[in-house]
């Protein structure tokens, strides 16, 4: 009797492509270590450590005053300029450092991704949970700030923890994209200094977004981070009522965002291992 042959069927690959959302989960604890890794690591052999969370934004906030709101006499929505910076800045420095930072998980940690498995997605997680931890401690400098102004905090407070996960959400968004770019084009670690400095000043960080003639202020709701820091300031300082429109916005652009990146890693994370 002849024995049975197997046989093996090429087929293309299927183009969509699953996220594999439950190895994600599963790699929880994995996640929380490597979070803690990059806290820890940011910060060694400093001489100020975890100040500098709070010596960036603040001494930002600083120049700014001086050539912003005293020099160039920039309106603040009837708030003191140094507390309505403060909180643009506040968001930009997290989204920022964030985005930063998750663009080159993946090539600064080369040697885990040619050794062991994991889902790579959680990389570009750990680089933005670990910039949380300087969120929160550089919000301490925003309640001094609002206590020596004597600002009272309104009810709108409340809304404070939903606009922080949609910056989270847009900066891992964004950065889990970079961070598959950059491992296939090199050159995008060059380019993101640049495109982060055109986007603060795309955005609402130095100056209220009633500055702009009402005819292009749609221009700029384009930017995601335009109706988080509008409403951000909303919620901590009570300059105005909920812009929910452009709240809106920020949060349709930046769940698109969140899936075109996922996906788009997804299909280059095969690749990775031969690459980086």
């Amino acid at each position: 009797m002849a024995a049975e042959r197997t046989v093996i069927v090429i087929e293309p690959g299927k183009r969509w492509v699953p996220l594999k959302l439950r190895d994600v989960w599963a790699y929880r604890e994995l996640l929380y270590f490597l979070t803690w890794r990059d806290v820890k690591v940011r910060y060694k052999q400093t001489l100020l450590g975890a100040a500098w969370a709070i010596l960036q934004p603040l001494l930002t906030m600083l120049i700014f005053t001086l050539i912003f709101g005293r020099l160039a006499g920039i309106k603040s929505d009837d708030v003191p300029y140094p507390v309505f910076a403060y909180a643009g800045l506040l968001i930009w420095t997290f989204f920022s450092n964030s985005m930063t930072n998750s663009g080159n998980s993946l090539v600064s940690n080369a040697n885990l991704i040619t050794k062991i498995y994991f889902p790579r997605l959680i990389l570009p997680a750990a680089a933005v949970a670990a910039g949380l931890v300087d969120l929160m401690l550089a919000f301490i400098i925003q309640i001094f700030l609002m206590l020596y102004y004597r600002l009272p905090l309104t009810r709108g407070v409340v809304m404070i923890p939903a606009l922080i996960i949609l910056v989270t959400a847009l900066a891992y968004g964004v950065g889990t994209w970079l961070s598959a770019l950059n491992v296939k084009y090199r050159d995008i670690r060059y380019a993101i200094p640049f495109v982060v400095q055109i986007w603060m000043f795309a955005s609402p960080v130095i100056y209220p977004l009633t500055l702009l003639p009402a005819k292009w202020r749609w221009l700029l709701m384009l930017n995601p981070l335009t109706g988080i820091i509008q409403n951000f300031r909303v919620a901590l300082l009570g300059t105005s009522t909920f812009d929910w429109r452009s709240l809106g916005i920020s949060t349709i652009i930046t769940l698109c965002i969140l899936i075109y990146a996922a996906y788009s890693f997804r299909r280059m994370e095969r690749q990775f291992a031969d690459v980086v």
